[in-house]
């Protein structure tokens, strides 16, 4: 039989304490919460210290299926939904909306909490920014990754036939991948929407991390799979 003498009691003790009081901090340090905009529901996430706002629009059919704390149950593969409490952990506060909401309304409700507010939209959810702005929301910068730019991307549903003119675009950035092979948010429609936006816009290349599965999906290029720290600093840093 083993005895213990008390000095690593003492120890383990010490380090217990220690792991209870660091999960303590990290939650009071932000809080995941569910609010309701214009009679959708979001996810929220508040850090203590919030130095600025984002918005984000994921992709696919913009189900994000929130429960009542500020938990998600649908698209939690996809680029901006695996990626939110990297941005809060950025000093963000930090809004995953539904495709139902009303980004007027989210703009309006983030800037209240700190701006600047970016609306960050990846695949799909770069149309649902471009159907915001053009029925008036005014963020202060706007990141579109993987977008559907312009009719190059392969799709006649696009961020440039959605808003007609680049007047109403704010500060842009694009980030896309140089292997992108979605049929709809193909690489070649990058420029032409740069060029379009008249000085608005800019882009950001990313290259390499690993393809799997559908093209159009998470696990692709098109998903940014394997660069997700590379995308989060581009778009949380862009304000």
């Amino acid at each position: 039989m083993v005895r213990l003498t008390s000095q690593p009691c003492r120890v383990i003790v010490r380090i217990c304490l220690a792991l209870t009081v660091s999960l303590a901090v990290g939650a009071a340090a932000r809080a995941d919460e569910t609010v309701t905009i214009g009679g959708s529901r979001v996810a929220l996430i508040r850090p203590k210290a919030v130095r600025a706002s984002v918005i984000l629009l994921p992709g696919g059919d913009g189900a994000i299926n929130v429960g009542d704390r500020g938990d998600i149950h649908g698209l939690l593969g996809n680029q901006l939904v695996r990626t939110r409490n990297a941005y809060a952990a950025r000093g963000l506060a930090v809004m995953v909306a539904d495709a139902n909401t009303d980004l007027k309304a989210a703009v309006d409700y983030m800037a209240a909490i700190k701006r600047p507010v970016t609306v960050i939209g990846t695949s799909r959810g770069t149309l649902r920014a471009a159907e915001g702005i053009a029925r008036g929301a005014r963020p202060d910068a706007l990141v579109l990754t993987s977008g559907f730019l312009s009719p190059e991307s392969g799709s006649s549903s696009n961020v440039m036939s959605i808003l007609g003119s680049p007047s109403a675009l704010p500060r842009t950035l694009v980030i896309h991948h140089t292997s992108d092979g979605c049929k709809v948010t193909l690489p070649a429609g990058v420029d032409p929407f740069i060029k379009w936006s008249g000085g608005r816009a800019r882009a950001k290349w990313l290259s390499g991390g690993a393809e799997e599965g559908d093209p159009c999906q998470a696990r692709g290029h098109h998903g940014f799979n394997g660069l997700d720290g590379q995308v989060v600093s581009l778009a949380a840093g862009f304000r």
